[in-house]
């Protein structure tokens, strides 16, 4: 039984928190929500700690690893370890709540329960607190009711407070159905708040010598709603990096809270924020990071169509280098091959943030634009444009979602315009792009579709399951008349490396008899899980 937490405690915890994700990683990744084969948050939990763990072995400038034995700075080398690893969202929120972790210990050589308590509510706060409207249901609140345990334990001995953490994010994370009705529909738990319950119940193990037993609780699976999902009208995604002081930022938040939604605005550190926003007026946006500090690497994409005339004008920020260039992710030696015909360099998915990092350096620009083609891969992105710009490059992500949608950003950039402009236009170009892909179901799942089995043929329309079928040819030509019933003069098909034979001549055949003025670009991707990928612009 440990009294304190030292240097020694938490590099042990750090390699047994990597065994332990290991031997849960699959159990992680099947409570994911949606059936699609590339949605793994156990896998990306256990790269990101491993690049954590990683960073305590790994030799120094000097040789040898990192030898300080005071607990704040061992941390700290983790978490800036699994800042650089981070993988997908849930790695870049955890790579947040270990710093967060690391801040309050800093100079400690030893950790009693006392001390660890207020870590762990710093650790929320890093984590959870910048998020203006936090989604309850995830790990966020998984992290929060870790630290109010360990607040409330009745003795502030180690065991106690470690304990109580452990319990307290365990009974959580079995709220989280009650609290996402997306969970309770597909019966299961949060994902990502999991991996967290399995990190503290092996520090419990550290601390105590004893694995806390601990089973997932049982989910009954409700029905889905079916209800299509809510959309904005003639708005906006507003992003940027912020240089300003405290005071300055809490009256951004509240004047962005007040004309927009999905806010957030994240410490990036050493007086720089991460700034997001849903608003009608992009130039209200940035006029208002205007007045707090100085706003750089803006990012603006248009949710959906906007009037003539709306189009927000930025000013041009101080260049640090000349050239431009663009960073996507992609996987498949089609699209690896396309992309770089377009002058960009790619990055394989998912990418860790040093990964990531390294191609946006790869570019020798000094403007970057990084299209992620993912979710997950834009935080890992946001995270790298963070590093980035320390260095001097400027980087802008254009958060696409998709590979259709960086294809027609990259269409429509010019290198004579001011570097804010082209972003702009790059993201309205993949904005006006509606994507879809075709794969086959990695586990059962109940969808707004209906439910679905493993094996079966599933089409998504911007990540939302829309059919289910046996047959890719079949399920395709249905998906492709459903995207061009809303309109369309141009159809980009990008086939998978498991493409059926004849699916291109199925598709271009179909699409000159049912749709004879639609143009049809077929591209051979190779990318893997998905046979076909679409966009209509």
């Amino acid at each position: 039984m440990r009294e304190v937490l030292d240097a020694a405690g938490v590099r042990q915890w750090g390699a047994a928190g990597l065994a332990a994700l290991r031997r849960h990683e699959r159990e992680i990744n099947q409570l994911n929500v949606y059936p699609v084969p590339d949605g793994d948050t156990g896998t990306n939990l256990l790269r990101t700690f491993s690049a954590a763990h990683r960073a305590l072995t790994a030799p120094t400038e000097e040789g040898g690893a990192p030898s300080s034995e005071l607990v704040g700075d061992v941390l700290r080398v983790m978490a800036r370890g699994a800042l650089l690893g981070a993988r997908g969202n849930s790695g870049v929120i955890f790579a947040q709540w270990l710093r967060g972790l690391a801040d309050p210990l800093a100079g400690a050589a030893a950790v009693e329960g006392a001390e660890l308590a207020d870590a762990l509510a710093g650790a929320a706060k890093a984590s959870y607190t910048a998020v203006a409207e936090p989604v309850e249901g995830t790990i966020l609140s998984v992290a929060g009711a870790a630290a109010r345990a360990a607040g409330l334990a009745t003795d502030r001995d180690l065991a106690t407070v470690i304990r109580a953490a452990a319990e307290g994010a365990a009974e959580a994370l079995a709220r989280t159905p009650g609290q996402l009705p997306v969970l309770a529909a597909a019966g299961v738990v949060d994902a990502g708040g999991r991996g967290l319950v399995v990190l503290l119940d092996t520090l419990v193990e550290v601390v105590t010598g004893e694995r806390p037993p601990r089973q997932l609780p049982v989910v009954v699976p409700t029905s889905a709603s079916g209800e299509p999902r809510p959309s904005a009208a003639d708005r906006y995604e507003v992003q940027y990096l912020l240089d300003a002081t405290e005071p300055a930022v809490q009256q951004l938040r509240r004047t962005l809270a007040a004309s927009g939604d999905s806010l957030v605005i994240a410490d990036a550190g050493e007086g720089t924020w991460q700034v997001h926003v849903h608003v009608a007026d992009a130039g209200a946006a940035v006029e208002a990071g205007l007045a707090a500090g100085r706003p750089r690497q803006i990012s603006i994409t248009r949710l959906v169509e906007v009037r003539p005339g709306e189009t927000p004008h930025l000013a041009e920020g101080p260049r640090p280098h000349a050239g431009r260039a663009a960073v996507v992710v992609a996987n498949g030696d089609g699209l690896v091959e396309l992309f770089q015909r377009e002058g960009a360099v790619v990055v394989g998915s998912p990418p860790s943030t040093e990964e990531m990092l390294a191609a946006i350096r790869a570019t020798g620009a000094g403007e970057v634009v990084v299209l992620p083609n993912d979710p997950d891969a834009q935080a890992v992105a946001t995270t790298a444009a963070t590093e980035a710009d320390r260095e001097g490059i400027r980087v802008s992500v254009v958060p696409t979602r998709s590979p259709v949608q960086a294809l027609a950003a990259l269409a429509v950039r010019e290198a004579s315009r001011r570097f804010d402009d082209d972003v702009i236009a790059m993201a309205e170009a993949a904005g006006a792009c509606r994507y879809a892909q075709v794969c086959r179901a990695a586990r059962d799942a109940l969808t707004v579709a209906g439910r679905c089995r493993a094996g079966d043929v599933l089409a998504l329309v911007e990540d939302e399951v829309h059919l289910i079928g046996t047959d890719v040819t079949e399920v395709s030509i249905q998906l492709l008349d459903r995207l061009l019933g809303g309109g369309g003069e141009l159809v980009s098909v990008v086939l998978g490396v498991d493409a059926p034979a004849g699916l291109a001549a199925a598709l271009t055949d179909h699409l000159a008899e049912a749709w004879p003025f639609v143009e049809v670009q077929v591209h051979h991707g190779g990318q893997p899980h998905y046979p076909l990928l679409v966009g209509v612009e």
